[in-house]
């Protein structure tokens, strides 16, 4: 049976320049007033168990494939053989599961560059730039922003544009919708809270750490990031990567 070729969705009614600011200034007011009245829908999620089985179909898609590109001529055997592990570790990781591994880290750079299209979609490739230069105070606070401190925050991660707060603004937002049960929650919030950083510095910080490219940022800024995520290492007992996965399922820091 033959795969059907995946293609990424675009808008076919596109906006002129004049559009978009024209959007962007109603989207902010619409913003504004829905933060005086009721500010937890400013961060809307939808429930984890709501993909449950497409995300089950995609793992085991996952297993499935990586198992046959380990197991068949082709670009991955040859990788594979390529990058053959010393002994002591070829013992303990079989070639299936270092191309399920190869897959997944695939699958992860497809989702994050899927996901920084789905914001060029409504307003093309310079989204982010429109959003921090149309913004003149915070939608939350009321308190004037300046380009170094904005921060951009989706309220419903379906395609709708960010909207620009002050990092005052942004913890505001998400102390009033926290997961009071969550201990790792709990934990880096407190770290957080003392050092004065925000969630993109954790994340810039574990992806710095994890020899990921670090870019739209100071020496100094990246320093105190990368102390961030030390610290958060070493209170929650999570790797880098799982900070970075923790910080993606909660939509935190992009």
């Amino acid at each position: 049976m033959k795969t059907e070729k995946y293609i990424r969705p675009k808008n076919d009614q596109p906006l002129s320049p004049t559009d978009k600011n024209e959007l962007l200034e109603k989207y902010f007011a619409h913003y504004e007033r829905i933060a005086r009245q009721d500010p937890q829908l400013l961060n809307m999620k939808l429930p984890r168990g709501t993909f449950e089985d497409l995300l089950n179909k995609v793992g085991a898609t996952l297993l499935e494939e990586s198992k046959q590109l380990a197991n068949s001529p082709g670009q991955m055997r040859d990788f594979l053989d390529t990058t053959e592990l010393p002994e002591f570790l070829g013992q303990r990781l079989s070639t299936e599961f270092r191309s399920f591994c190869l897959a997944l880290n695939a699958l992860k750079q497809w989702v994050s560059a899927e996901s920084a299209a789905t914001d060029r979609f409504l307003l093309g490739g310079t989204a982010r730039t429109q959003c921090r230069k149309l913004a003149d105070h915070c939608l939350v606070t009321g308190d004037k922003l300046e380009d170094s401190v904005i921060e951009l925050h989706h309220p419903v991660r379906d395609g709708r544009p960010p909207i620009p707060l002050s990092k005052a603004g942004h913890d505001q937002i998400e102390f009033t919708t926290a997961s009071s049960d969550d201990p790792i929650d709990i934990e880096l919030r407190e770290i957080k809270r003392q050092g004065n950083r925000s969630w993109v510095m954790l994340r810039k910080g574990c992806m710095a750490l994890i020899g990921e490219d670090v870019t739209d940022t100071t020496a100094a800024v990246l320093a105190s990031s990368k102390t961030f995520a030390r610290k958060a290492n070493q209170a929650t007992g999570l790797t880098y990567d799982a900070l970075l996965d923790w910080l993606d399922e909660r939509d935190l820091g992009n």
